[in-house]
């Protein structure tokens, strides 16, 4: 009895530990960030042309605040992840 106890206990303990290791993903965390400061670039560089409407605005308006979104996702998990 005491023998499955243990074995069971050390099952949950190591698989909470794969866990804890395959949560954050690199590759997309810097591709959001490459794609927010590419974005950001674009509206400033854009604003300043002819072509800006009021359509291209608020489509650069939503694809922003929703990766500034994921971003602040992204630091609090950074931060969680050193605490």
């Amino acid at each position: 009895m005491l023998t499955s106890i243990i074995s069971a206990t050390s099952l949950v303990s190591s698989t909470v530990v794969v866990m804890m290791n395959e949560i954050g993903l690199l590759e997309y965390e810097v591709l959001t960030v490459i794609v927010l400061i590419v974005l950001v670039y674009a509206k400033e560089i854009l604003s300043a042309s002819n072509c800006w409407t009021k359509s291209l605005a608020t489509s650069f308006k939503m694809g922003i605040f929703t990766l500034l979104v994921v971003f602040a996702s992204i630091v609090t998990f950074k931060i969680t992840e050193i605490i």
